[in-house]
């Protein structure tokens, strides 16, 4: 799994997202933290069943020790992967977890027979979120593929419209990408007028040739 940006707010708030789990040994005071009790000095016991936060369950998760254990949510789940192939539109990311891609892709760091399942299922998003960069880290980008085409040409049809309802089923990438394709629209339609002196790139294609570059002289 890809690593989080911790100057990006997306991540911190994509970190706070739970995961189901248990704990495979006792957890010294981590009752509080874990919804498991009162007291800050209380324990939770081996076998409890818990809701863990994900920046917790990467620092506990080790794969030597059996501290805890990681479930899947249930949209990474066989059932929901199949509902992706058969038609990655009709789901609504935002109210099944905002930040699907990114979530996805940490879920990765947890040792799970699933894992090549889920790859090929999601698009992994790196570098914190940045939406060009996840081109060289996927197997079969199933879900997001699908998905693109329909949030690009949306984002260039809708000039001067109000688009929550187009956005309100897209998760956190998706909405990112969806206003970069509208500020695209909206920057050639001045230009297109004679209100803007020059088309520029932008600035998600400029920071992507960096790193090519820095890639090359790396």
């Amino acid at each position: 799994g890809m690593e989080e940006n911790f100057l990006s707010l997306d991540d911190i708030l994509m970190s706070q997202e739970k995961l189901p789990g248990r704990a495979e040994s006792s957890l010294p005071r981590l009752a509080v933290l874990l919804g498991q009790g009162a007291g800050s000095a209380e324990s939770v016991p081996e076998g409890s069943k818990l809701e863990i936060p994900l920046w917790l369950a990467k620092g506990l998760h080790d794969s030597k020790r059996r501290i805890i254990s990681v479930e899947l949510p249930k949209i990474y789940k066989e059932a929901w992967r199949t509902v992706f192939s058969a038609d990655a539109n009709v789901v609504d990311l935002h109210k099944m977890g905002p930040y699907y891609y990114g979530f996805g892709s940490q879920l990765l760091n947890f040792e799970n027979p699933e894992n090549p399942e889920i790859a090929q299922t999601i698009l992994q998003a790196t570098g914190g979120g940045s939406v060009l960069a996840v081109s060289d880290s996927v197997c079969s980008p199933q879900t997001f593929i699908a998905r693109f085409r329909r949030i690009m040409d949306s984002s260039q049809n809708a000039y001067n419209e109000d688009t929550s309802a187009l956005v309100a089923r897209l998760d956190e990438l998706e909405r990112t990408l969806f206003q970069v394709g509208q500020k695209g629209l909206n920057d050639f339609q001045c230009w297109e007028k004679g209100q803007a002196s020059q088309i520029t790139a932008s600035s998600l294609v400029q920071n992507y040739g960096k790193r090519k570059l820095a890639e090359v002289d790396g």
